[in-house]
């Protein structure tokens, strides 16, 4: 499952008011300000309220960010040596990219059909809805949904109490949709740290956000759900699949685009998963087939392979983090971090005479008071402006037109390198593929989710611009995807499900071949 960093409470307030405020706030993209190797294109119209000399001492600090194609087609090749060491038998317990096997061998094929029960636990609440595939009109549809609260008492209690709150909630909820009687398929995203083991088997390693049930670590979550439902005694279930939610993601768009085998989430944190060939995959026995690879991308550059350009700033917000060291690559690209790193350089340009007179405020010295969600609201194209003067002024800071422009092009460059970043990620993932199946060009679609791609003007129109550059032997599609928690767990149910079916047809019409065959031996 997905290892996420922990969360300050300010922090956790920021993401929040960046979704809130944010949803469904694409605008249409402008021309990028950059003059660097990577995009040749004219530096955007606000540059011109900053008078040279300025321009060009902020242009040092904003250089290193500023990452040629040279280099992130070097940082695309690092994170593939990481990826091959993470799938290795006996070199994945040091790779810094994890490449966790998913269990999941197969994406959509158009034909699943049927209800479904997702199960989705993250947090203080949890979901449980009710799916329905639709094969003739391939389409995944949420019937109805229930959110849960799950008490601080149980949170900290045991996990037979923790469980049979989750059946009781799961039992109401049959209830009300009218499906006591039928046994259904379980889709169940679990979002703590895990191993998984098999589709239906997996393991906590460790309780996280603020849960800390007892007798539940080193034991399979699957099992203790069904212990629970089992104790009530007035229903059951039928499969379960455990899903991470970045498969999640991916299989959420599968049903609509059977060519999507990549799924990828850019928000408060960021991680991919894609369909790697069993045969690289040396952690699990079989050659033959696919298999879903969750790659835990966050941690590249733990084990030191991106200092080369980590900057002061990039050093100074890990270090200052509640995990130091860990998940490098999601310090340097993620929603949890990017106001943060737009502050820190604010503050070193003020006390370098660069902004604000000189001057700084309270609350920008402050840490994580740049939020996240200021850097969308800067970038907007039509009221980028007046959002910035607010902006500066709600953080007690004094601000000239020129202070406007400077911060303006803080926040390009910073949310820049997060998608050329983000590009040389999946460019790797894309030309694995392709190679993989001696392909010499690859046509693919990526299911993907999170708030930076989905709430910032511009993230998606730079992600897929430098993914043309840096993979130009690969077509990816983009598609945003619906609720991979949801519907992408029980579209993960449904694939498991077609594919036992498909086993079982096999078994049986083997058996009738051996039959016919000692037949014709009497």
């Amino acid at each position: 499952m997905i290892f996420r960093t922990g969360i300050h409470g300010r922090q956790m307030k920021n993401l929040i008011d960046f979704d809130k405020q944010h949803r469904g706030k694409h605008q249409e993209q402008h021309t990028d300000f950059q003059k660097t190797k990577m995009s040749g294109d004219n530096p955007a119209q606000h540059l011109d309220a900053i008078p040279p000399d300025t321009l060009r001492k902020v242009q040092q600090y904003l250089k290193p960010f500023q990452l040629s194609q040279a280099k992130l087609l070097e940082v695309s090749a690092r994170l593939n040596q990481d990826m091959v060491l993470g799938l290795g038998k006996t070199t994945h317990h040091k790779a810094a990219v994890k490449m966790l096997p998913t269990f999941v061998r197969a994406t959509p094929d158009g034909t699943e059909k049927g209800d479904f029960l997702a199960l989705d636990l993250g947090g203080t609440n949890f979901r449980v809805l009710h799916v329905r595939v639709v094969e003739e009109e391939q389409k995944v549809l949420k019937m109805d949904s229930q959110i849960c609260a799950i008490p601080k008492e149980i949170m900290l209690g045991t996990g037979e109490q923790l469980f049979d709150h989750i059946a009781a909630c799961l039992s109401d909820f049959l209830v009300s949709q009218n499906l006591k009687g039928q046994t259904l398929p379980l889709g169940f995203t679990f979002s703590f740290p895990c191993e998984q083991i098999e589709i239906d088997k997996s393991i906590l390693i460790r309780w996280t956000k603020g849960f800390n049930c007892s007798g539940v670590e080193g034991k399979d979550v699957v099992t203790l759900l069904r212990e629970a439902i089992h104790r009530r005694g007035d229903y059951d279930i039928g499969s379960v699949a455990m899903v991470n939610d970045t498969v999640g993601t991916m299989m959420s768009c599968g049903y609509k685009d059977q060519s999507c085998e990549i799924g990828m989430i850019i928000g408060t944190g960021t991680n991919a998963c894609y369909m790697e060939e069993m045969r690289n995959v040396r952690r699990v026995e079989g050659e033959d087939g696919r298999m879903c690879i969750n790659t835990e991308w966050g941690g590249f550059g733990d084990d030191g392979s991106l200092k080369d350009i980590q900057t002061e700033f990039d050093v100074e917000v890990d270090e200052t983090s509640i995990n130091p060291g860990v998940h490098i690559f999601e310090k340097m690209i993620s929603g949890m971090y990017l106001g943060e790193i737009v502050r820190l350089l604010l503050v070193r340009l003020a006390e370098d005479n660069l902004l604000f007179r000189g001057r700084t405020s309270e609350a920008l010295r402050t840490p994580f008071t740049f939020e996240t969600k200021f850097i969308s609201e800067i970038e907007e194209q039509d009221d980028g402006l007046v959002n910035t003067r607010r902006i500066l002024t709600e953080l007690g800071l004094e601000r000239e037109p020129v202070d406007c422009a400077v911060v303006r092009l803080v926040c390009e460059t910073i949310s820049q390198r997060s998608a050329d970043l983000c590009a040389a990620a999946l460019a790797t993932i894309g030309n694995r593929i392709r190679t993989n199946r001696g392909l010499s060009h690859l046509k693919t679609t990526v299911g993907v989710d999170g708030t930076v791609y989905r709430k910032h003007p511009k993230f998606s129109e730079k992600l897929r611009a430098t993914v043309r550059r840096l993979a130009p032997e690969c077509d990816i599609t983009f598609l945003v995807s619906e609720d991979g928690s949801g519907k992408g767990a029980a579209m993960v149910t449904a694939v498991a499900q077609r594919l036992a079916h498909q086993s079982r047809l096999l078994e049986d019409s083997d058996g009738e071949v051996r039959e016919e065959e000692e037949e014709e031996d009497e």
